[in-house]
């Protein structure tokens, strides 16, 4: 990776920290207080507590990406030349990947291998149905 595409990655990390920090927590309040009380129409409690699921996952995820967001602006500072390297098998990060995702931690290849369903078949061609 040259030092132009760091210093560009560099850039989009930065911008993706000062997006992710920006952000409030994004927050449901429920309907229900209390038992003996119920706020709003009663069949809006499923839908209220469905809605809180969904913010307490995003915030979550957002955590995540920001955790590695930090990490890799981190190792931009801390070790330039071993940014964009795959840190299972030390293979070069696609550059697309790295445009898409510069917070990347692995390539392709370790990330499937990781994401893959243990003990289960999978898909190997898009032919592959059973």
């Amino acid at each position: 990776m040259t030092e132009a595409q760091r210093e560009r990655m560099k850039q989009r990390l930065l911008a993706l920290h000062a997006e992710l920090t920006g952000k409030a927590p994004a927050r449901i309040e429920p309907n229900r207080t209390d038992d003996a009380r119920i706020g709003g129409d009663e069949d809006e409690q499923p839908l209220n507590e469905m809605l809180q699921a969904i913010a307490s996952n995003r915030n979550r995820s957002m955590d995540g990406v920001l955790q590695r967001v930090v990490k890799a602006l981190g190792k931009l500072r801390n070790e330039p030349e071993s940014f964009g390297e795959c840190e299972e098998c030390g293979d070069e990060i696609p550059l697309g990947r790295l445009e898409a995702m510069p917070y990347a931690e692995l390539c392709i290849s370790c990330q499937g291998q990781r994401d893959a369903p243990k003990g289960g078949p999978t898909r190997r061609k898009l032919t592959d149905y059973t």
